[in-house]
């Protein structure tokens, strides 16, 4: 969610600077995350196309194994792109650069924000949400820690049993400790944060195995870094989901999921975050897109995007 970032003001922003639309990219992985970034862009939300004729834009190269899985792009509020995404199935840091345009990236980081306990097992899908009122970002990620909470010990996969985790920055130089985000007693993974009129919507993964949840649910809360509800009931259906991101369009929410089971994409939409409409039908994605973001840019931004990147 993988999230869009302050999405409403920036899309009012960009359309009142250029008098044009928004256009939407799609940040994602494919296969192991192996050669790293790869971007689509949309201009209904529906119907995406792939960019550099699907090769990777930028390869890996932080942590040791070197993947970059789960990319999450946010526009920051110093107008710079910053990512973050995974670098390991089972290291303890996450990977973080950033670009003022998406086609030139700073050097890749190595984050070890998980490196002060000892028995975490991984860093998973980490993503990156604005706190407007305390002018920081919250880096937030997935991490089993064996032994720290019972419930849902046995419910998993494998020795796997997540809770969400944070770190707060306001340069991504220096980072508070890590904390505990989110535990309602299950397996809990996949979350993405956004802003929606004084309060914030995260979408998550119930990661239940047994028995099977596998599905995008929502929580809300009034403080980005705590304090979030029980999870609603599925938005998703009779399928396995994962990787929710979402984009706001007017009064339309749209929530986009990896079928990863099914390899393909799907979507739900709504008006008022409690009836969902299933729209999996009206997508047209790149082939083995998997798990990322959506992000604004400019018509202008854009077309130096085309200029650049075929």
């Amino acid at each position: 969610m993988k999230p869009i970032f302050l999405f409403i003001f920036l899309c009012g922003l960009l359309k009142n600077a250029t008098g044009q639309q928004p256009v939407y990219i799609f940040s994602f992985f494919k296969d192991n995350g192996q050669d790293g970034l790869h971007l689509a862009y949309s201009h209904d939300g529906y119907n995406w196309k792939e960019l550099n004729n699907g090769h990777s834009l930028l390869q890996p190269t932080a942590g040791d194994d070197k993947l970059m899985r789960d990319p999450c792009i946010i526009r920051g509020a110093d107008s710079l792109f910053h990512m973050v995404w995974t670098v390991s199935w089972k290291e303890k840091s996450i990977g973080y650069a950033s670009s003022p345009d998406l086609i030139h990236w700073s050097a890749q980081r190595e984050i070890p924000v998980m490196a002060q306990e000892a028995g975490a097992l991984n860093c998973w899908a980490p993503e990156i949400t604005y706190d407007a009122r305390h002018k920081e970002y919250m880096i937030y990620w997935a991490t089993t820690i064996p032994g720290r909470f019972t419930a849902g010990e046995t419910t998993g996969d494998d020795k796997y049993n997540h809770r969400l985790y944070y770190v707060t920055t306001k340069d991504f130089q220096q980072f508070s400790p890590a904390k505990l985000l989110y535990d309602q007693g299950f397996n809990v993974i996949d979350a993405t944060i956004v802003p929606d009129h004084g309060r914030y919507m995260m979408f998550l993964k119930d990661e239940t195995k047994t028995p099977a949840q596998k599905n995008i649910r929502i929580a809300v809360s009034k403080s980005l870094t705590g304090g979030y509800s029980k999870p609603s009931a599925p938005i998703t259906g009779a399928y396995w989901a994962e990787g929710p991101t979402t984009l706001r369009k007017g009064h339309k929410w749209i929530v986009y999921f990896d079928k990863y089971t099914q390899h393909s994409y799907g979507a739900v939409e709504s008006t008022d975050l409690k009836t969902w409409k299933d729209v999996s039908g009206k997508l047209s994605m790149p082939a083995g897109l998997r798990h990322g973001t959506v992000v604004a840019v400019s018509a202008k931004e854009f077309d130096l995007l085309l200029k650049n990147i075929p």
